[in-house]
């Protein structure tokens, strides 16, 4: 009887225990909402609207997850705020009608959207010249969807329980209504302080070293070039280990003047290839000033054209761009950069954005500050240029104040990230009707336009006395992303859709930002020519414009397209870095 006495009470014990663990679990987790899951549904069947890059199965179950997590939440803010205003509820059988009619018209868009989704991502798909999708593969993007709605809910009720957990600290010292307010501002503080200055920290700092080993920068770097007019050779002023992996690749490759001189059928020069390392100098003046001495050294002010190149965020230089500038220009033409940062162009952008405006800005600087004390006769005409997030320090350096006094010739800057105050000046100033991703600024005498469809040829006016060129595609989000997308449509959406773009475009507050953001991740492995993939043949037209070679002819462009289109230099089809 004994036995069977203390028998009962272990077992009740543990019963109550396991109450007091699923009690625990409870309040942190919280009530789940029927109707805050519905509205997540209808953002999940509006995450399966075609945007502006096609998605697969785990990306869409990625985004349709993530925004089914983010409309529970708005619902959860929604009730919260009706409830806190203490306005009319439905109880009884009203209410379970609404919940049930409510639940059908959801479920019903919802397969609605299912049934179409594959048909508008196919669309896009064919016209970006990529593979059709056989089928949707639903059940794979609902397993994903449902597996990243979990974690995200769990994250949610984990942060809404330390939030009651610091507020009933709070209550013992404060009013309830203050105790809510400190307690909020106190989760606010401290997730923010630990992001930012915990984990954030280190994963710049891990990923900076990283980046800096992979790039080889000092034993493992192959023989220096031999040609002493080379940068990095012995002659050179440039520490050749030091200057990373991208500008060796840089230095190294590109047309030399006997594959320039078979190309145009006269004799040619060498081109001119100057690269300082972010570890060839420890500030960015010092790189620019490094790298103005090697241009002299190397005689490019003696060229007839100067280039001074922002690269991307690992320092990388598109092939793509500068092989075949140096053709049309018969060699005779020296191009300048000075690296930045290791980190891949979008981290960099996120993370590195002083950095890169510092270094375009004493590079521009100081190239440009010398080039001015020459004779105007006698002197290379002068280029700014860059890529990606190369475009965006280069736009940031060419500051017109000081270039009113002796300007440059001409600017080309290929897939300007949306972030570029100057981009985003010469968009507002598009005149009326013309389309927002191929806009017209005045009569063309000054600005240009150039995608995959069009070449910035045709204008009213000829150019004036600077020539300024955007290579931009209708479908990349580096460029097209707007912020302002959380509540109101992008400019672009509201145009007729370009060749690329779908026709289904439909603006939902938050879910098109969502939709935009993880475009930005897919654009880099688009097909050439779409999305973020810029390539040689749509960087020669603009390049002829901004650069005008003398004597070229439209017969030369389809020439040195065609071969491109045969692979020189191996550089001809490129995704940013």
């Amino acid at each position: 009887m004994g036995r069977t006495t203390a028998g009962q009470e272990l077992h009740t014990g543990s019963q109550e225990a396991a109450r007091m663990i699923a009690r625990a679990i409870s309040d942190a987790i919280g009530r789940f909402s029927v109707p805050c899951l519905l509205i997540g549904l209808l953002f999940f069947a509006a995450s399966l609207t075609p945007s502006l890059i096609p998605r697969g199965p785990m990306v869409q179950g990625i985004l349709g997850g993530l925004v089914t997590a983010i409309g529970y939440f708005t619902g959860q803010i929604v009730g919260f705020l009706w409830h806190a205003a203490d306005m009319p509820r439905l109880t009884g059988r009203a209410a379970r009608s609404l919940k049930w009619i409510a639940s059908f018209c959801t479920l019903t868009i919802f397969v609605w959207v299912l049934g179409s989704s594959l048909t508008w991502q196919n669309a896009l798909r064919e016209k970006m010249g990529m593979e059709l999708a056989d089928a949707l593969h639903l059940w794979q993007i609902l397993f994903i969807a449902i597996a990243v709605f979990a974690a995200a809910f769990t994250l949610g009720r984990l942060v809404a329980f330390l939030f009651r957990l610091i507020r009933a600290r709070f209550y013992r010292v404060m009013p309830p209504r203050r105790a809510n307010v400190i307690g909020l501002i106190a989760v606010f503080a401290l997730l923010f302080f630990v992001t930012r200055d915990g984990i954030f920290d280190h994963v710049v700092s891990g990923l900076d070293e990283s980046y800096e080993a992979a790039q080889a920068l000092f034993d493992n770097a192959p023989p220096p070039p031999s040609d002493p007019r080379m940068t990095g050779s012995a002659g050179s002023l440039i520490d050749w280990a030091a200057i990373g992996e991208p500008g060796r690749n840089f230095i190294t490759s590109g047309p030399d003047a006997a594959a320039i001189s078979a190309f145009m059928g006269r004799p040619a020069k060498d081109p001119i290839r100057v690269y300082v390392g972010r570890a060839n100098g420890e500030t960015p003046r010092a790189r620019a000033e490094l790298a103005l001495a090697e241009l002299k050294r190397q005689g490019a002010f003696d060229r007839a054209v100067l280039v001074v190149a922002s690269p991307t965020g690992t320092g990388w230089m598109d092939p793509g761009s500068h092989d075949p500038v140096e053709y049309m220009h018969n060699g005779d033409i020296a191009t300048v950069a000075a690296q930045y940062s290791y980190l891949q162009s979008p981290l960099a952008l996120i993370l590195e954005t002083d950095t890169g405006l510092e270094q375009a800005t004493a590079l521009q600087d100081v190239v440009h500050g010398y080039w001015k004390t020459l004779p105007a006769d006698a002197r290379p005409r002068l280029y700014v240029h860059g890529l990606s997030l190369g475009a965006w320090s280069s736009m940031h350096a060419t500051n017109l104040f000081r270039l009113m006094d002796d300007p440059i010739d001409g600017a080309f800057w290929a897939g300007p990230p949306f972030p570029s105050a100057f981009w985003n000046y010469v968009q507002r100033q598009r005149e009326p009707g013309s389309p927002w991703v191929l806009p017209k600024i005045g009569d063309g005498s000054l600005v240009r336009y150039a995608s995959h469809t069009s070449d910035a040829s045709r204008t009213e006016a000829g150019w004036g006395r600077m020539r300024i060129v955007f290579l931009q595609y209708s479908s990349d989000p580096v460029v097209f992303y707007d912020p302002y997308s959380l509540w109101r449509a992008p400019p672009w959406m509201r145009d007729p859709p370009a060749e690329d773009m779908s026709e289904h475009f439909v603006f939902v507050p938050v879910v098109t930002q969502f939709q935009l953001a993880l475009d930005m991740a897919l654009s880099f492995v688009s097909p050439p020519g779409h999305g973020h993939a810029y390539y040689a043949q749509d960087y020669i037209a603009p390049w002829v414009e901004v650069t005008a070679p003398q004597g070229w002819t439209q017969a030369d462009t389809k020439r040195l397209e065609a071969h491109c289109d045969n692979g020189f230099q191996a550089g001809c089809s490129n995704a940013i870095r």
